[in-house]
């Protein structure tokens, strides 16, 4: 969700509460490990409730905009072994994993080969009925199908 659709949210449920004071408070939420950061594809940070005190990485589909968290302790360990072979402070790091979820592939053939949109029948998407949305939690809040995300 980004700040915009918080600060949305939160006026049309009469909450009186500037858009500054929402950015702020997300900002102090990220600071403190209470959301996680993903960014979309024109660099807008949206954010998710950590769910845990460890960071997180997500891997996100670039169709819908589904996103699930991924075992990323080989990326934190490199980014320790980096910070500590370099003598930086404060490092930080972006790890963007991003690829087409099952739902969104399309069907493939009797040989495994996706179909071709000149080949007659081809109904792939087209004709598909929508997909229903992923559970809660499965994308960021806020987020919207076709979008893409980085993670922080």
């Amino acid at each position: 969700m980004s700040a915009q659709d918080l600060h949305a949210l939160l006026t049309a449920d009469g909450t009186q509460i500037g858009l500054t004071t929402v950015y702020r408070a997300l900002r102090d939420l990220e600071a403190t490990g209470g959301v996680d950061v993903v960014r979309d594809e024109v660099g807008e940070r949206l954010y998710r409730s950590r769910a845990g005190d460890e960071h997180r990485h997500y891997l996100i589909c670039r169709s819908c905009g589904r996103s699930r968290p991924v075992d990323s302790e080989v990326i934190e360990e490199w980014a320790e072994r980096i910070t500590a072979q370099t003598g930086f402070a404060a490092v930080e790091h972006t790890v963007e994993l991003t690829g087409v979820c099952t739902a969104c592939q399309p069907a493939t053939d009797e040989r495994g080969n996706p179909p071709r949109p000149w080949d007659s029948g081809h109904t792939a998407h087209r004709d598909r009925p929508p997909r229903a949305a992923p559970p809660e939690g499965d994308r960021p809040l806020g987020t919207r199908p076709g979008r893409r995300h980085r993670t922080s």
